[in-house]
C-alpha cells in the first residue's frame, strides 16, 4: 500500500501486513509528523480469472518518491505504537564558509605585506631617481640614514696632494664625477675647488670645466686640476658644483 504524509505529502511504500486491524501510529521521516493510520480495507473476493492472454500486462512502474523512500524496519511494537521512517542518506558537506573566509583574509594580508615590501625595496633601490624627480624626498632619505643626491650627479674619490716642481709648490686635486641616476643627465659646467684653513674658513677658490656636457646612467668622468703656489694656510680642499 502507498502511505502519504498528511503534512508534507511525502509518499512511502509499506507492507500492509504490518498494520493491525485497528491501525497504528506512524511518523514521517522527512518532517517528523505523526498520525494514526487506519488499517487497509480488506480486499473483495477475487473475480473469476479471465482467459490467459497471449501477452503479459506491463508491470506498474513506481514513482521516484516511492523508490527512494523505504518503510523503517523497527522492532515490533503494540497496536498503538509509533513506527518511524528511515531518513534519507546524508550528503557529504563541503568546506565551511568560515574556513574559506579565513583563507581569503590570510591571502589578502599576505598580498598586502608583499606590496609593502616591494614598495620599500623600490624606494631604496631607486632612491636617486626618486630624489631627482622629487627633491623634497632627499631630506626623508637623509633622516633614515640613506645618502642621496637630488641632482643625480655627484663626486667620488676626491683627493689632493702637494707636489714640488722645479722648487715650486703645486697642489694637485683629483676625483671623479659620477651619475647616480638610471638615465643620462647633464653635468653642471662649472666645478668649484675651494681651499679652507684649519678652521674651515675659505681662503681661496678657482673654477674648472668638466670634459663632457652629459654623463650616461652609471657613468664616471675623472677630473684633475693643479694650483701653483697654493696658500700656505690651506689645509682642506672642497669640491662642489658652482651655483648658477
Amino acid at each position: 500500500m502507498i502511505l502519504t504524509c498528511p503534512s508534507c505529502s511525502t509518499r512511502y511504500t509499506v507492507d500492509e501486513a504490518q498494520f493491525q486491524p485497528s491501525g497504528r501510529t506512524v511518523r514521517c521521516a522527512k518532517c517528523s509528523h505523526s498520525w494514526h493510520q487506519p488499517a487497509p480495507e480488506p480486499e473483495p473476493a477475487p473475480a473469476p480469472e479471465p482467459e490467459p492472454a497471449t501477452e503479459a500486462a506491463p508491470a506498474a512502474i513506481p514513482t521516484p518518491a516511492e523508490e527512494s523512500a523505504a518503510f523503517a524496519a523497527a522492532a515490533p511494537s503494540t497496536n498503538s505504537g509509533t513506527r518511524a521512517f528511515a531518513p534519507a542518506a546524508q550528503v557529504p558537506q563541503t568546506p565551511s564558509g568560515r574556513a574559506l573566509q579565513a583563507v581569503a583574509v590570510a591571502a589578502g594580508w599576505l598580498g598586502l605585506v608583499l606590496v609593502v615590501l616591494l614598495i620599500g625595496y623600490s624606494g631604496v633601490r631607486y632612491r636617486q631617481d626618486i630624489a631627482a624627480i622629487w627633491p623634497q624626498t632627499a631630506s626623508v632619505y637623509s633622516g633614515i640614514g640613506l645618502r642621496v643626491n637630488a641632482g643625480g650627479i655627484d663626486f667620488r674619490n676626491v683627493a689632493y696632494k702637494r707636489e714640488n716642481e722645479d722648487g715650486q709648490s703645486v697642489l694637485v686635486v683629483t676625483g671623479e664625477i659620477v651619475n647616480l641616476a638610471s638615465r643620462e643627465l647633464p653635468i653642471p659646467q662649472t666645478i668649484r675647488i675651494t681651499l679652507t684653513d684649519a678652521d674651515n674658513r675659505e681662503i681661496y677658490h678657482w673654477p674648472i670645466k668638466p670634459s663632457a656636457p652629459t654623463l650616461k646612467a652609471g657613468g664616471v668622468l675623472p677630473f684633475r686640476t693643479r694650483l701653483s703656489s697654493p696658500p700656505v694656510a690651506a689645509r682642506f680642499a672642497v669640491v662642489s658644483f658652482a651655483k648658477d
